[in-house]
């Protein structure tokens, strides 16, 4: 099992994408995400699928989700280890303080 730190990452968050307008809500989840303990595994490479989670979330979270989007949502979720089902398939789990 792999220890994240229960604090959370303190890398630099990455800009977020460009070639769309990002609401403050948006940015907002952004940073959370890349600050949160499952953001110390992730490079680079994670931010297409990070950005993808942003997206679906606040489609689900503004209604115009369709079932499609929310099923993405759930799997992209797991595979970024944002949910229980993704941190066990990764083998990671928050460190105890």
């Amino acid at each position: 099992m792999i220890e994240l730190p229960a604090e959370g990452c303190d890398l630099p968050v990455p800009k977020v994408p460009s070639g769309r307008a990002w609401s403050k809500d948006e940015r907002a989840l952004w940073k959370t995400l890349w600050q949160s303990p499952q953001a110390s595994q992730w490079d680079e490479s994670f931010i297409p699928a990070v950005a993808s989670y942003v997206i679906h979330t606040h489609a689900i979270y503004g209604g115009t989700a369709s079932a499609w989007t929310a099923q993405e949502h759930r799997h992209i979720g797991a595979q970024l280890g944002l949910t229980p089902q993704g941190m066990q398939a990764l083998g990671w789990v928050i460190a105890d303080d």
